[in-house]
């Protein structure tokens, strides 16, 4: 399939780490068309992507053959109202706003195959993780077109929607939980006496090869872990300490908020 051309409404942060993708993916600028609130967001990507951009969104989604919606989940009911004249059944819809249900769009655009997808951050160095669901009217074809746009920075998978909640508060609010661990471990190796461009170079690696393994490796986390972990060693003191201070019901609790506030982003566009 040829890269189809993308609009991106809301061409923030997310929507920035997209457009840089596509480009890096192969697509060419003038294939891309970036909608922003902003006339210095537009002139700071326009020289970074060199895709054309407009601050009038339904401009910017016209003709194109995806259009990824990339606002806040408040603003969704807006942008709808603004673009849904627009919008015709031969252009595929990705949204990724947090929370929001495929029946919000579906309800705006009748008839329109639109896809809901969580990507995360990662995606900025091509490491990115998105699930997807797709709604009534994707094909083949408009599934294709959508898994190659979110295919461009990273590894995608496809899901049901009651999984999306989930998603969002595992690997979507994921990267923020491997960067708060990094903090804590940083301060931690500074206060054990390391200096701190040390102790970055050990976390930050330490991190990174650890990701990698457990990426690439046939063993399990629960495995990997108990490779390290030799009995009276300094790692099993380690992980005592953790596993006594509730370590993984803090997780468990932490996952649990960010999937019940995703839900709620979602209850309140579709009101």
């Amino acid at each position: 399939m040829d890269k189809p051309s993308v609009a991106i409404l809301g061409a923030g942060s997310m929507g920035g780490i997209f457009a840089a993708g596509l480009v890096r993916a192969g697509w060419e600028p003038a294939s891309i068309s970036l909608a922003v609130r902003r006339p210095e967001r537009g002139r700071e990507l326009e020289l970074t992507v060199g895709a054309a951009w407009t601050l009038d969104a339904a401009e910017a989604a016209a003709d194109h053959d995806v259009i990824v919606i990339s606002v806040k989940p408040k603003d969704v009911p807006g942008l709808l109202d603004h673009v849904s004249g627009t919008v015709r059944p031969h252009q595929t819809v990705v949204s990724i706003a947090a929370g929001v249900p495929l029946s919000v769009f579906e309800k705006a655009m009748p008839d329109v195959p639109i896809v809901r997808a969580m990507p995360n951050t990662p995606s900025a160095v091509d490491r990115g993780m998105t699930a997807f669901t797709v709604g009534t009217s994707v094909g083949p074809d408009e599934r294709e077109r959508a898994a190659a746009v979110l295919g461009a920075v990273g590894e995608t998978i496809e899901l049901s929607e009651d999984l999306l909640d989930a998603v969002t508060a595992v690997s979507g609010t994921g990267p923020a939980y491997v960067f708060l661990l990094a903090e804590a471990l940083i301060e931690a190796a500074i206060r054990e006496g390391l200096p701190h461009h040390a102790a970055e170079k050990l976390v930050h690696q330490t991190l990174r090869g650890s990701g990698e393994l457990l990426a690439t490796s046939e063993k399990s986390a629960f495995r990997l872990r108990g490779e390290v972990t030799s009995p009276g060693g300094t790692t099993a003191a380690a992980m005592h300490v953790l596993e006594e201070g509730g370590f993984r019901a803090l997780v468990e609790d932490a996952v649990q908020s960010a999937a019940n506030r995703s839900r709620a982003l979602g209850e309140r566009a579709s009101d």
